[in-house]
């Protein structure tokens, strides 16, 4: 599916040539606006994938300024073109937090890798908000107390309590193993601890968490786990506190 561009550039051989590159490159060119005004309205019209505005363009509305009010309206990428790269013009451009910029006179693999890297970053924004969103509604909501989710890529995954066996840690990383798969993910035991608040859970080793209803067997200071054969070590600070929650006859 192509990527719908709107451009905005008052120069209109460089609109023109801006309009060939993008066609070249397989993108295509939903609208194009001379000024701040129109551009808006088209964007509002048309809702692009993504604009390509001139910082200094005609009329009584910079490219700034245009460009921040469409991001308020959609939640687009813009790429900023301009011909002026001196340090006040970042800096007001930097206030419309854009997604890029192309210095003219620029060539064709400028706007392809701007659009590209502009489109890829939007795209993590766009996930990390949605997740961000999503784990909020669950702190929020707290629909299912006995379920904690799982990052795996880009994708939540659903851990039930009593699927999860016990957390490991690895460096920088920290590993969550249930009873079908594990996890790999950039976490502390510290703050796993905290949200494995459930009384089934206690750790064991500066290095391990376990599920006390998945414990098939303790011999000496070391666990057994109920479908693996890895033996999780108890460390000797902990072994008062793991004697304490188990029933022992």
């Amino acid at each position: 599916m192509a990527i719908n561009i709107l451009v905005t550039e008052d120069e209109s051989i460089v609109r023109k040539d801006i309009e060939r590159c993008l066609d070249k490159l397989g993108y295509n060119v939903v609208a194009t606006a001379d000024n701040g005004e129109k551009a808006i309205e088209l964007a509002l019209k048309h809702k692009p994938d993504l604009a390509l505005m001139d910082i200094m363009i005609k009329g009584d509305m910079t490219g700034i300024a245009a460009a921040e009010e469409i991001k308020r309206n959609l939640d687009i990428p813009v790429v900023f073109l301009t011909a002026y790269a001196d340090e006040n013009t970042l800096s007001q451009a930097k206030l419309a937090e854009p997604h890029g910029y192309i210095l003219k006179p620029f060539k064709e693999v400028d706007i392809q890798t701007a659009v590209e890297m502009a489109l890829h970053k939007h795209s993590k924004e766009m996930e990390l908000k949605t997740e961000a969103d999503f784990l909020r509604s669950l702190a929020e909501h707290k629909e299912d107390a006995e379920v904690i989710f799982v990052k795996n890529r880009s994708r939540l995954m659903r851990v039930k309590h009593e699927d999860l066996l016990f957390v490991e840690a690895l460096k920088d990383y920290v590993v969550v193993h249930t009873r079908e798969e594990s996890y790999t993910i950039h976490s502390t035991m510290k703050e796993v601890e905290r949200k494995l608040s459930d009384r089934r859970f206690i750790r064991v080793h500066r290095s391990f968490i376990v599920n006390l209803h998945a414990i098939e067997s303790i011999k000496y200071a070391n666990i057994r786990m109920e479908c693996i054969e890895k033996e999780i070590p108890v460390g000797g600070s902990y072994k008062d506190l793991l004697a304490s929650r188990i029933n022992l006859l």
